[in-house]
């Protein structure tokens, strides 16, 4: 039965998709122009080298954003449950919290956060 099902799901999902780019193509405009072909500089044309490096601290503040982001998340499940968890579950997150601020306070003190 469960097999069957996953069947179905897939092809109402292949269906679907199929739909809405067939949909998308017919009612979509139709503008032919040269210079929708052209990559886009923000209208300026580019002299030299298009390629340019960025600083590393661009990619680390993502990369911190990214990590206090997703550890964030984790919190939420934990928050729904936290009657059920008792005082284990609160010394846990605690815990996890501990070291989600040991970690800012070492990026904070290694120059992470300032926008140079």
């Amino acid at each position: 039965m469960n097999s069957a099902l996953l069947v179905v799901v897939f092809i109402v999902a292949i269906t679907l998709v199929a739909a809405a780019l067939f949909l998308a193509g017919i009612m979509s405009p139709r503008s032919f122009n040269p210079q929708k072909g052209e990559p886009y500089e923000c209208g300026i044309p580019t002299h030299g080298e298009s390629w340019m490096q960025f600083k590393v601290g661009y990619y680390l503040f993502a990369i911190l954003f990214l990590m206090f982001d997703v550890e964030a998340v984790f919190l939420f499940p934990w928050a729904v449950i936290v009657r059920d968890l008792g005082v284990a579950g609160l010394m846990n997150v605690l815990f996890f919290l501990l070291i989600l601020i040991l970690g800012l306070a070492y990026a904070w003190k290694k120059g992470a956060l300032e926008w140079k």
